[in-house]
């Protein structure tokens, strides 16, 4: 039972580190896009659509944890 406990705290963490990631690619994807290059404009896009993916995954893990402990999946 040690595995799904550790992995559910890892799979949080993740989510709490992936959703600060996400609101600062958004926040350099369009409000300070002014202040960027074109490359790095096209690197925080992209690093948008991966960080948003990143969230799903460890969300989804953190759902698995849940159910195999026998805990409340929301």
């Amino acid at each position: 039972m040690q595995l799904p406990n550790s992995l559910l705290t890892f799979a949080n963490l993740c989510l709490c580190v992936f959703t600060l990631l996400f609101c600062i690619t958004v926040m350099l994807s369009y409000p300070l896009a002014n202040f960027l290059s074109m490359q790095s404009q096209i690197a925080a896009h992209i690093a948008t659509i991966i960080v948003a993916a990143l969230i799903k995954i460890s969300y989804v893990v953190r759902c698995v944890c849940q159910y195999q402990l026998g805990l409340e999946v929301r």
